[in-house]
């Protein structure tokens, strides 16, 4: 055959055949090597019909190459002659580099591939030690290993066997090797081999029958002295509390049991090192015997009962999600069976541990979260839609109910699953689609492996490699195209399944289903919601029963809903006021036709909803008084704050249409709640962060927005019960001139959820009014806003508080600016003038309002600053209050007001700059904290990590202090007591479940390195 020109008719039967170089291809066809065959259109149609033509012929030329003279003409003729032979030779060369380069090494393998019976097309582990059976020493023991390597991978690129029996061989071939590696290891150093009892046992994906091509081989090492008890007195000795005793009822001595784990220890480690190390054959696998006790900071090999004892007293949750696994493989088989038996019961009642649920799921996340930002989306295994997810999903499931059911208890992730829907705790159709993603997840994995023997689990980029990876998979047309579409879609159904697989029988359980179909019991949803945080599990299902029956539309979409939301409200510190208040919300509103579609369709609307219901009392309160208000969560632009001019424009809208100051003033408040909840929501959401939006770790911009958004409301609510009170007696206009000015938190616009309107009230007569009449007019009017502002109804109150007014509750609630100019100039004192320093106008008479603030700035800036007397007076001030003002009892490392580093130290340091320095840095002239730190920093006034230090602590007990409102619905200066608020504050502040203890730590730790920056600054410098 010569070579073809690019428009011969041996060009394109060659590219019609699938190579993708046919110019290479037809001079390896030339090859002396293959002697007559090369022209025969069988071999021809046999390596078209590989995953990749081109490498086949590579590797059949190489192998004809290395075949002695004599052996060579049996090769080719049995090649010609036999179908399976050349299928399965062609179909490895095809798949797998690795492979050629053993049969170009050891040319007499490809006997391996030869069928004389049809019991040999599945061997089982008997053939694989057999097979084994002659290697005394590591690199015959690898050569061997990879024969039957071979006559795997030709099963399996041929279609005589599926993916899990592909999976199994695997598994059956590495206990083969497991056993014959022990036996080189124990005819090394037969004193170490009769000193003790070793049992290997197998965990990971050969414990489950289902290893890969190339894996790590996950083990345990379990040993005993070999005059020790036998593997079931041990465990019940470990049981029981006893020593362990010999056959005949002695125990052996210490030093025997020291003598026999170091003899154990040594084998354990040479058998590893058999299969671990690279030699000339290569390397078997890695045998990793990291899951044991303590890792790897744990003795290779323990007794029985060592190992008993950690699981009883040490082990972690995903310690027995991997036992679920665990198989004796090799060694001494009556001390792996005792192992197994004694490690069963523990793993079966895993699920009963405190927060089970939550610690697999948060292993799961941070796995995902470990994966490389490059690597995750051609991540097989690993990333999400792949692999590990449908593991998760189905270790979750049996744990959860393999307690009461023994049909669930299988370390294969297929047959589990298969049980799972027998069981009905999966749906059949989920169940079925789950099967068919994770084999051909699987398979790709398998492939990908083949290739080269390399573990890898990462979807190639290479054309090249992609092709033959989608054509080995049996996508002929468009190999690239259908690989990838093939996988994304298969990815998306896990990811999909993956989410509700855990809750969607929960609704089975409650919900009407079609007639033989089998429903999880009330036990065993009980048993689930158990295991997922909720409280009541019963009134749990309850509320599912209500939400999820029937055969309405409604209901038809709730069952679509509520399997994912019943996830995040497990993942909330509160799952049963999630669920309840969903109820409610879905009560109120199911029958409007907008609610469902909005949660089903707007893909952020229902986590959010879900979110915003379970992370405490305030948002579903203002909520539930307008349900409606549910809307903002679908919309994009639905959670931003609205500015103050468009707030007091709507309320003083609202406030004209009403027929009575009462309606204006319930128009005005109905605004405030629905305002509250978009800032709450978006707080809550932002803190909590979504799976499409993380948590903001800008904490500082977090509480800037909440503290102006709260203030701006409450400013144009004020304006509104201003207009109202003002309208209803004197028309538009009143007889005197009227401001309210906002100072503390209030004037600094740093308001939060739960805080009082701190203010001071100016007026001044109109022309021709007489200034009595003008008094009472004003003290009328405030009289009347504090009256429609705390109104009975079902929005929540707004609280004005007068009481930093000159002279206090004894002053008069209400002066004529005349009247405040008096009164500072003679009797002001320095509290006063420091307690003005965040005096701002809110509302009423612009003019009159920046004139008062031209008033004022003299006395909060006073020219050359602060003398020492005033200085003086407000540190002993500010100590008096440190020792009266705390509440009894309260713990002044966690009080977030009063406490050593929290909020009024932290102003209180700000203000005693600001009077001192202002005068002299225009930028310290503003009413907000956080701006005067920055400005006293920027001035040289503060060292920038002091300034960090207390800006830090200022925003973090605000933030503290902003989630006990959410979570408790009232206001509240320091942490929650009872234990699930407690945990709800800290989800909140960014903790995960199970860290309530970090949190405090980390809590007293910023404040006290706050406090002792404000000794430096406020009482010493």
């Amino acid at each position: 055959m010569t070579v073809p020109g690019r428009r011969s008719s041996t060009f394109t039967m060659l590219l019609r055949s699938g190579f993708t170089d046919p110019s290479a291809a037809a001079r390896l066809l030339e090859s002396d090597a293959l002697g007559p065959v090369r022209t025969d259109p069988v071999l021809l149609d046999a390596l078209g019909a590989t995953a990749d033509p081109d490498l086949a012929l590579r590797g059949l030329v190489r192998l004809a190459e290395a075949q002695p003279a004599q052996d060579r003409p049996a090769l080719l003729d049995t090649l010609l002659s036999s179908k399976p032979l050349r299928d399965r030779l062609l179909g490895v060369l095809g798949a797998s580099e690795a492979l050629a380069d053993h049969l170009a090494r050891h040319p007499r393998d490809w006997h391996a591939l030869v069928t004389y019976e049809a019991a040999d097309l599945h061997p089982g582990l008997a053939e694989f030690e057999q097979c084994l059976a002659e290697a005394h020493d590591p690199v015959a023991l690898r050569v061997a290993y990879r024969r039957c390597l071979l006559s795997i991978a030709a099963r399996d690129v041929c279609g005589t066997i599926d993916v899990a029996q592909t999976a199994a061989e695997l598994a059956d071939l590495a206990t083969a090797t497991l056993r014959a590696a022990l036996r080189i290891a124990s005819a090394a150093a037969p004193e170490d081999a009769a000193r003790c009892r070793l049992a290997v046992i197998a965990m990971g994906k050969c414990g489950g029958n289902e290893l890969n091509y190339v894996s790590d081989v996950d083990v345990i090492f379990v040993a005993e002295a070999a005059n020790g008890a036998n593997g079931a007195n041990g465990a019940n000795g470990a049981h029981g509390g006893t020593d362990s005793g010999t056959g005949n009822g002695t125990s052996p001595a210490p030093g025997d049991e020291s003598k026999a784990l170091q003899a154990a220890t040594r084998l354990a480690s040479h058998l590893m090192r058999i299969c671990s190390e690279t030699t000339v054959e290569g390397s078997i696998w890695p045998v990793d015997a990291n899951l044991r006790p303590e890792g790897r900071n744990g003795p290779l090999v323990r007794t029985l009962s060592s190992h008993l004892a950690y699981y009883q007293r040490w082990a972690k949750t995903w310690e027995f999600q991997a036992l679920l696994k665990a198989r004796a493989v090799a060694g001494d088989p009556e001390l792996g069976a005792a192992y197994v038996d004694a490690i069963n019961p523990l793993v079966w009642q895993a699920a009963e541990r405190e927060n089970f649920v939550a610690d697999v799921q948060k292993m799961r996340r941070r796995v995902v979260d470990n994966i490389p930002a490059s690597q995750i989306d051609r991540e097989l295994k690993l990333g999400p839609g792949g692999l590990r997810d449908v593991e998760f999903a189905v270790q979750l499931l049996q744990l959860v109910h393999g307690r009461s059911d023994a049909t669930l208890r299988s370390g294969t992730t297929l047959d589990a699953l298969h049980a799972l829907a027998a069981g009905g705790y999966v749906g059949r159709a989920d169940a079925a689609q789950l099967n068919d993603a994770y084999r051909f997840l699987r398979a790709m994995e398998h492939r990908i492996q083949l290739y080269r023997l390399r573990r890898t689990h990462l979807v190639p980029e290479d054309e090249a490699d992609l092709r033959r990876l989608g054509r080995s998979l049996g996508l002929r047309t468009e190999p690239v195209g259908e690989l990838n579409k093939a996988w994304r879609r298969h990815a998306t159904v896990v990811r999909r399944l993956h989410e509700k697989l855990f809750y969607r029988p929960l609704l089975d359980a409650v919900a009407q289903l079609a007639p033989g179909e089998t429903r999880l019991s009330p036990r065993a949803a009980g048993q689930r919601l158990e295991a997922l945080g909720y409280a009541d599990p019963a009134a749990a299902l309850r509320h599912l029963e209500a939400l999820a029956s029937g055969v309405t539309r409604k209901a038809a979409i709730q069952r679509t809903l509520l399997p994912v939301m019943l996830g995040w409200f497990a993942d909330s510190a509160d799952p049963d006021a999630g669920l309840l208040g969903f109820r409610k919300v879905s009560d109120a509103l199911g029958k409007t036709p907008w609610y469902l579609r909005l949660l089903r369709d707007e893909g952020a609307a229902a986590e959010n909803l879900a979110r915003v219901l379970s992370a405490g009392r305030l948002a579903p309160d203002l909520l539930m008084r307008a349900p409606e208000a549910v809307a903002l969560l679908g919309d994009p632009e639905g959670l931003q704050p609205r500015t103050h001019e468009a707030l007091e424009q709507e309320v003083l809208a609202a406030v004209g249409r009403a027929d009575s100051a009462e309606a204006a003033v319930t128009a005005a408040r109905g605004v405030r709640r629905r305002e509250l909840f978009r800032t709450a929501a978006a707080d809550i959401i932002a803190s909590y962060g979504t799976e499409d939006s993380p948590a903001e770790t800008d904490h500082g911009t977090l509480v800037d927005r909440v503290g102006r958004a709260v203030s701006d409301l409450t400013a144009a609510t004020v304006a509104g019960a201003l207009r109202a009170a003002v309208r209803d007696q004197w028309g538009d206009t009143l007889p005197t001139r009227f401001a309210v000015i906002g100072v503390g938190r209030f004037g600094g616009h740093e308001l939060g959820y739960g805080s009082d309107a701190d203010v001071l009230f100016v007026h001044e007569p109109r022309e021709g009014v007489d200034e009595q009449d003008a008094a009472k007019a004003a003290q009328a009017v405030i009289a009347e806003m504090r009256r429609l502002l705390q109104l009975p109804t079902a929005d929540p109150p707004l609280l004005i508080d007068a009481d930093l007014r000159p002279e206090g509750r004894s002053g008069p609630l209400v002066r004529t600016l005349a009247s405040y100019a008096a009164y500072y100039r003679r009797w002001s004192l320095t509290w006063e003038s420091q307690a003005l320093l965040r005096a701002a106008p809110v509302a009423g008479d612009p003019d009159l309002g920046r004139r008062f603030i031209d008033l004022i700035d003299p006395l909060r800036y006073p020219s050359e600053g602060l003398g020492d007397d005033a200085v003086r007076e407000i540190r002993r001030l500010k100590a008096r209050m440190e020792s009266e003002r705390l509440p009894r009892g309260a713990d002044p490392t966690l009080h977030t007001k009063l406490g050593r580093g929290g909020l009024s130290d932290v102003e209180w340091t700000v203000q005693l700059l600001q009077m001192r320095h202002a005068w002299a840095e225009p930028a310290l002239r503003t009413t907000r904290t956080r701006e005067a730190l920055a400005a006293a920093q920027a001035a040289g006034l503060i060292r920038g990590e002091d300034a960090q230090i207390l800006d830090e602590a200022w925003v973090l007990a605000t933030r503290v202090r902003n989630a006990v409102m959410l979570v408790r619905g009232r206001a509240g200066d320091t942490f929650p007591s009872e234990a699930r608020e407690l945990a709800a504050v800290g989800r909140y502040l960014g903790y995960a479940e199970g860290t309530v203890g970090e949190m405090l730590d980390d809590y007293r730790r910023t404040t006290r390195r706050a406090r002792a920056v404000v000794d430096e600054l406020f009482y010493s410098g």
